[in-house]
């Protein structure tokens, strides 16, 4: 049952993206309550078009545009200009409204009413075509008046209160011919019956021919009283209005713009008073002048060249006639017809199979997806419990490290605030946040775990819980709510190392005694995870961005993301090459077996970058083809490295204690990892040029450097024959293509 519903949501998401035709000006609303403004009407003066032609003194006459709509109530447009209800606008130049009707009066005395509809100044007319005056009653005779007072018609209905005729041609409702094309007209009327002095006589309105005869016959039908003052069915008569887009004109090729003649024949004049519609039959065509978009295309011609578009007659089958015997090619204004070949046939049948064919995995490829998703959420729940089974059994380990909620890591971090981004790594993206006991933390929102690595995320929670180290940032707990883990760590507040190597800070800079000492100090926390804490454990991923530096610039290690933890038994761990360039151990990228001497690489990089202050990538140095290390150790094979440490460094370091930590760096980084020291033994020379530095080291040469020995045949060369020099060139080219990340 789950394909069906995924094809339909697929092609339903297809129709949705197609985006319907904008008949309204760019950025203005198109619609007030279920009435479309096309342009050149719009709502509000800003949306609408302007009056820009003196046959028509519209700025004049009127302090606004003459096409401007106020949307009442965000439901019920009205035309500014008129005060009047519109009910429809047509772009073919014609658009109807509510016009207001008001009852006669009896009386012997003739009576001049004028219509109160005034159309003066404006680009509107009312049509003859479409209109009639109506005279709705039986007790008045109406007469109706031109411009000069001239009488240009009129009408009398005969009573008759059994009559059942609904057709207004003379019985209680009578209707006459309206002049031309007025924009205002008054109306006389006096009762028959001298004896009607006062009281209600009917009404006299002009209306769309069309509404009155569904108006009357409605009403008629209803059994209703036409004569009723307070009847609310002719509170309002439906009248048309020609309107023009005065000073348009068809400046561009997709428009054309159609004009009666002002000399009409008798053949337009016999079909003068026909009522003429589109071809939808639902739009009236103006009497007078209005402009469309050319065959071919379709949109609104009155926002200029871009408002009429191709029409794409190839995706309808009703717009093109080239059926099942070829290929319809649509072209800018039409369309042309390609005649298939079976070669073509074929093609095109086999392109259909394997479109669906393809729609069809793909369909199945998403369901596989969401059904892995829901069984890594319910895993992810049972590992919670897992994980909160195994910490109870540790002593003070729910105390240590606790399971948060969801909720309450989302509000901490402000719901993933972009502004409360400490920083991005490989593994995910760490938030600063506020828990509600006011603490201030650090939230780590991993990237999405594969489902072979939830067993080994929950046992390296577990274990991170029991480190306890100064110089180590510590876990607080940890969320499975969500469909990724969830870390949160102490917040360390002055950055991390590399921003203060490569970006100094002026009022607090690097000296070398604190460089000294945090060296040291990341020596002593790899070392214990190395050697002191319950189980082996690899960092994997050493750099000077995952040092932090709390407030008295104490190193804190951060950023277990690809750690791993082994048995006391195991020598190393065999996984996929992981880490960061310039830091990476050339012996782990050649066997992917990554040892506690791949960290000891990784931190003499670190210590290489506090003596010399450069990057451990670098685009100078990448184009000589070497990185920072293999720099660092062909400056000391070649009596330079003063040219290469930083000016801070000299200037403040001995000469001995500089030396010993370079001898020490260089010894980190030899490309066999079994020659290079452990970081137990790393710590304690660190330890002894502390000493050194206090002054209280008082052994002779010969015992100081039996604090880790060092064999002569340490020694090494990079040239192109030894197999040191093979392996580090062959990771610098490997680094270089960024091909093992």
């Amino acid at each position: 049952m789950r394909f069906p519903f995924i094809t339909l949501a697929v092609f339903s998401w297809l129709f949705l993206t197609i985006s319907a035709i904008s008949l309204s000006k760019p950025g203005c609303p198109e619609k007030c309550g279920n009435v479309t403004i096309p342009y050149p009407f719009g709502v509000g003066s800003e949306c609408s078009a302007k009056c820009v032609t003196d046959s028509f003194e519209c700025e004049k006459s009127h302090k606004e545009s003459p096409y401007t709509i106020i949307c009442q109530n965000s439901s019920t447009p009205f035309l500014s200009i008129i005060k009047m209800e519109v009910v429809k606008i047509s772009l073919y130049g014609t658009l109807i409204v509510n016009l207001p009707v008001s009852p006669m009066n009896c009386s012997d005395m003739q009576t001049t009413v004028p219509v109160p509809i005034s159309l003066r100044g404006s680009p509107f007319s009312i049509p003859a075509h479409y209109n009639s005056f109506v005279v709705l009653g039986c007790k008045n005779s109406v007469w109706l008046l031109s411009d000069t007072m001239q009488t240009v018609g009129g009408c009398t209905a005969i009573c008759d209160a059994n009559s059942t005729d609904t057709s207004c041609s003379g019985v209680n409702c009578c209707q006459t011919t309206m002049p031309e094309r007025p924009q205002e007209f008054q109306y006389t009327y006096r009762s028959i019956e001298a004896s009607n002095k006062s009281g209600f006589c009917g009404y006299a309105f002009p209306a769309d021919k069309k509404w009155i005869q569904n108006a009357y016959t409605l009403h008629s039908g209803l059994n209703q009283d036409p004569l009723n003052p307070y009847d609310a069915g002719f509170r309002f008569a439906q009248l048309v209005i020609d309107w023009e887009r005065v000073g348009f004109e068809d400046f561009h090729d997709n428009t054309i713009c159609k004009v009666l003649p002002e000399g009409r024949s008798d053949e337009y004049i016999d079909d003068y008073y026909t009522p003429r519609y589109d071809t939808t039959g639902n739009n009236y065509i103006s009497s007078t002048r209005y402009c469309s978009c050319r065959d071919g295309f379709e949109g609104n011609p009155y926002l200029g060249p871009e408002g009429c578009v191709d029409v794409n007659e190839c995706s309808n089958s009703t717009l093109n006639i080239c059926g099942g015997n070829g290929t319809c090619i649509n072209t800018i204004g039409g369309y042309t017809c390609r005649k298939r070949s079976a070669v073509k046939i074929v093609i095109i049948c086999v392109g259909s199979a394997a479109g669906g064919l393809i729609l069809l995995l793909g369909a199945l490829f998403a369901t596989r997806t969401m059904r892995k998703r829901m069984k890594d959420k319910h895993k992810l729940k049972c590992l919670a419990l897992l994980l909160e089974q195994q910490l109870s059994s540790i002593d003070n380990g729910l105390e240590k490290t606790r399971l948060f909620s969801s909720k309450e890591l989302s509000r901490a971090t402000d719901y993933y605030n972009e502004n409360r981004i400490l920083g991005r790594g490989g593994q995910g993206t760490v938030y600063k946040g506020m828990l509600t006991n006011g603490r201030i933390v650090a939230v780590k929102k991993s990237k999405e775990v594969e489902e072979v690595d939830l067993d080994a995320f929950i046992n390296e929670v577990v274990i991170l819980s029991q480190i306890n180290h100064r110089n180590v940032v510590k876990l607080l707990g940890c969320c499975l709510e969500t469909e990724v883990p969830l870390l949160v760590y102490e917040f360390i507040q002055n950055g991390t190392l590399y921003q203060h190597i490569h970006d100094p800070n002026e009022e607090f800079p690097l000296s070398w005694e604190l460089r000294v000492r945090i060296a040291r100090e990341i020596a002593g926390a790899l070392a214990y995870l190395h050697s002191s804490s319950s189980a082996p454990i690899y960092h994997r991923d050493i750099k000077s961005s995952n040092i932090l530096l709390d407030d008295k610039y104490r190193a804190k290690v951060s950023d277990f993301g690809i750690s791993r933890s082994i048995s006391v038994d195991q020598t190393h761990l065999t996984t996929r090459v992981l880490g960061t360039f310039g830091y990476l151990d050339p012996e782990y990228f050649q066997s992917s077996q990554f040892t506690e001497k791949s960290d000891v690489y990784s931190f003499g990089v670190v210590v290489v970058e506090l003596l010399t202050g450069e990057k451990a990538v670098s685009a100078i140095r990448a184009a000589e083809g070497r990185g920072l290390a293999a720099h660092f150790l062909h400056s000391m094979e070649e009596n330079q490295l003063f040219n290469i440490l930083d000016a801070r460094v000299i200037k403040e370091g001995t000469k001995e204690e500089i030396l010993a930590i370079a001898e020490l760096s260089r010894r980190c980084l030899h490309p066999n990892g079994k020659r290079r020291p452990s970081m137990k033994e790393v710590a304690v020379e660190l330890e002894g040029i502390r000493l050194l530095e206090e002054g209280n080291f008082q052994q002779d040469e010969g015992k100081e450097r039996n604090i880790v020995e060092v064999d002569e045949s340490d020694e090494f060369s990079f040239t192109s024959g030894s197999r040191g020099g093979d392996i580090i060139t062959q990771y610098l080219k490997a680094d270089e293509e960024n091909s093992f990340l």
